[in-house]
């Protein structure tokens, strides 16, 4: 009976262990708040994004995709001469041409893009302008640089961090309490926007950019928000 004991001793024991940890995580939660704060910025844009293709159709498929490589080419060796863009190839697809009736192949439709991409929004106006020569524009669009992210969410994050805090001692004082600790909390930022669209004074579009290779341009801006989630432990007097 000797064993018996002892495990019913060992049961014992950790059935009041398993009751004193469950109550001191009953208190651990008593009078905890939850809480958030949030802080906003307008943050301009400092990236230019400019998308622009060649589109060609031939009844021979290997003429077609010559030509479109060769216009490509021409245009990778022209925006790589301006050393504030950076150049990038997008996408590239070919698709067959049918009939009337629409059983026949009666040629090839080709198209490639061009990506570029620069802080220097004057120099890849101009050159977005010459290209246009040859290329047709898909789009332009404005983003904020990694860097410029980084930048300003640091900064963010401590006002995020006094934000909390205020509002911590807010409901402490609200509550009547004399204090409190901080249980927990989680910073996130959000509200990054992607690349937004082009917007030109005097809303003159693509026709302008046409026109005149360096326009006036607005690149915009996006609103970035860091919120602050966190618990509080109110001390009561």
């Amino acid at each position: 009976m000797q064993p018996l004991s002892r495990l019913t001793r060992a049961l014992a024991f950790g059935a009041v262990a398993l009751f004193s940890l469950a109550a001191q995580a009953d208190e651990a939660r008593y009078n905890q708040i939850a809480l958030r704060a949030e802080v906003s910025q307008e943050i301009t844009h400092d990236l230019m994004h400019v998308t622009l293709y060649s589109e060609a159709q031939h009844s021979d498929p290997a003429k077609l995709a010559a030509e479109i490589t060769r216009t490509l080419n021409d245009a990778v060796t022209q925006a790589r001469a301006v050393k504030e863009v950076k150049v990038a190839l997008g996408s590239r697809n070919s698709y067959p041409v049918y009939d009337d009736k629409g059983q026949k192949i009666t040629a090839w439709r080709e198209r490639a893009e061009l990506r570029l991409e620069s802080a220097d929004f004057t120099a890849l106006s101009k050159l977005t302008g010459e290209m246009l020569k040859e290329l047709k524009m898909a789009g332009m669009e404005f983003s904020i640089a990694t860097a410029t992210r980084k930048t300003h969410e640091d900064a963010l994050l401590k006002d995020a961090v006094a934000a909390f805090q205020a509002r911590a001692q807010l409901a402490t004082e609200a509550l009547g309490g004399s204090g409190y600790k901080l249980v927990s909390l989680n910073l996130n930022s959000s509200g990054f926007q992607p690349p937004m669209p082009m917007h030109m004074a005097r809303g003159k579009g693509m026709a302008m950019m046409e026109a005149a290779p360096t326009p006036e341009i607005e690149a915009g801006t996006s609103q970035v928000t860091v919120n602050a989630d966190g618990v509080i432990e109110v001390q009561m007097p």
